[in-house]
């Protein structure tokens, strides 16, 4: 320890007791410097809403996310008409949505969390449309991806009634072959009492984590905490 009478610091210690006091500045910089890397390995987040139903639907799961460390301009909702078709007009506007994603955000990839008959866009997009390269996870709550025969009772006049019917067109083409294609991760949740879609089991994908969440409605997946925790986990993974 130095004295008054030791005197002044001998000028070959300054280097070693700068290099402390440089180090110890560092330090409390780290813990911002990792969280902004967490930040920007992460992907944006494309929430594509089912069937009579707009971008509304994802205030719950939304907040979920912004709780668990998401930013606002890294939430997107994909707002459409839901009455079209699939093949031949959503699922390429789902697309051009996530090309702009892409590049307001910079982000090489998206995941994707779809509910209902946003789940057959998705999927139609992410199989054909040129998604596997833009998707990295994708997520299904109580999509009807094998069809639903409650679509019969609208598929007289609606285009989007008449994808959703089992054997359709768009049923055909998404099941065939490869029902999860590509190096996309993804998802379903499914409910054994879900009153829309029906068989309940028409959720879940081969080659899909599968997940059944209970008892609950059709649209109670999207505000159900189990749920969404699960599906932040499958975000993080």
């Amino acid at each position: 320890m130095l004295t008054a009478r030791q005197g002044p610091l001998p000028l070959r210690a300054l280097p070693a007791l700068l290099a402390l006091l440089t180090l110890c500045l560092a330090l409390p910089a780290g813990a911002p410097a990792h969280a902004a890397d967490r930040a920007a390995a992460r992907n944006p987040v494309v929430f594509v809403h089912g069937y009579n139903a707009d971008p509304g639907v994802w205030g719950a799961l939304r907040g979920d996310l912004r709780a668990a460390g998401y930013a606002d301009a890294e939430l997107f909702s994909f707002g459409y008409d839901t009455h079209l078709s699939v093949n031949e007009v959503l699922a390429g506007r789902l697309g051009a949505y996530v090309d702009q994603v892409r590049r307001e955000t910079g982000a090489a990839k998206v995941d994707v969390v779809a509910h209902s008959f946003g789940s057959l866009v998705s999927r139609w997009y992410v199989k054909f449309g040129g998604g596997g390269a833009t998707v990295d996870r994708w997520v299904s709550l109580a999509g009807p991806n094998r069809g639903t025969s409650t679509a019969w009772a609208c598929a007289l006049w609606d285009q989007a009634c008449r994808d959703m019917t089992p054997g359709s067109y768009v049923m055909r083409n998404l099941n065939g072959g490869d029902e999860t294609p590509g190096a996309v991760k993804y998802a379903t949740f499914w409910s054994n009492c879900d009153e829309i879609v029906n068989p309940d089991d028409s959720v879940p994908l081969t080659g899909a984590a599968n997940t059944p969440v209970g008892c609950l409605k059709h649209n109670d997946l999207l505000g159900d905490d189990t749920t969404s925790a699960a599906v932040r986990a499958f975000l993080a993974s």
